[in-house]
């Protein structure tokens, strides 16, 4: 897979599944923004042959509209950033529901009002152009404890996408969905380490995947490109899991 020539712009790039995108991305032949809110987080970036670093906070939508303007028209972009509320509608208050449908769902409305006339464009001229959403396996494929927030948002997810897909068929500007199992990054160890028993909550965590392993970044990204790349020109809103086998 080649994304050779390709401008693609990736958010929540920092660390963890969006920053291994951008190395998997740069290192196919694209040219790709990395955006983060945690301008220190993409200091990991610097100096990578084909990446670009951009501050982005992608619930600003001044941010985005003016980033839009500056950056050229692009070939893909992946919506990567999100967050993962912890807990049942009992406690889900009315803040954290709001901070869950902003980050999840409406900074990826925006982004992609932003960037879909640039695509649009691109796929003219290119023959083709592709969006990428990070949803979830807890959505819409499956129902999972203490996600409601989560499961609902990434669900809202899954339904833009395939809204977006059949708004711009015809222009052949693609865009999918991205499922992923349980992934071994930064944010998850995080909630490990913040459980009563870590110990045991990351044994649970394990336990829900039937290859009994968590997924790591690298079982992500060849997927990733794949659905940025010409090679996946015949696919468009399709939600994609790469979950270990646990919605079977």
């Amino acid at each position: 897979m080649t994304l050779k020539n390709k401008k693609i712009l990736i958010t929540a790039a920092g660390q963890g599944i969006g920053a291994a995108s951008a190395r998997a991305c740069a290192a196919a032949g694209a040219q790709v923004f990395a955006t983060d809110l945690n301008g220190d987080l993409l200091a990991n970036l610097a100096g990578i042959d084909g990446i670009e670093t951009r501050v982005l906070d992608v619930t600003d939508a001044e941010a985005i509209t003016s980033l839009a303007a500056e950056l050229p028209d692009l070939d893909g972009l992946f919506n990567c950033a999100g967050v993962v509320h912890h807990g049942s509608i009992l406690d889900l208050d009315d803040a954290a529901w709001d901070f869950s449908v902003n980050l999840n769902v409406t900074s990826m409305v925006r982004m992609c009002r932003a960037f879909v006339p640039g695509l649009l464009r691109r796929s003219k001229s290119q023959g083709t152009a592709s969006i990428l959403n990070m949803a979830s396996m807890a959505s819409s494929e499956k129902g999972f404890v203490e996600r409601t927030a989560y499961g609902a948002t990434k669900a809202a997810v899954i339904g833009l996408t395939k809204a977006i897909a059949a708004d711009f068929v015809a222009q052949n500007l693609r865009c999918n969905a991205l499922c992923p199992g349980t992934v071994d990054t930064p944010a998850l160890q995080g909630r490990i380490a913040s459980a009563p028993d870590p110990v045991q909550a990351e044994k649970d965590f394990i336990a829900r995947q039937p290859m009994g392993r968590l997924s790591t970044v690298d079982d992500l990204t060849p997927t990733i490109v794949h659905l940025l790349s010409d090679n996946s020109s015949f696919m468009t809103g399709q939600s994609v899991l790469v979950d270990g086998g646990c919605t079977i």
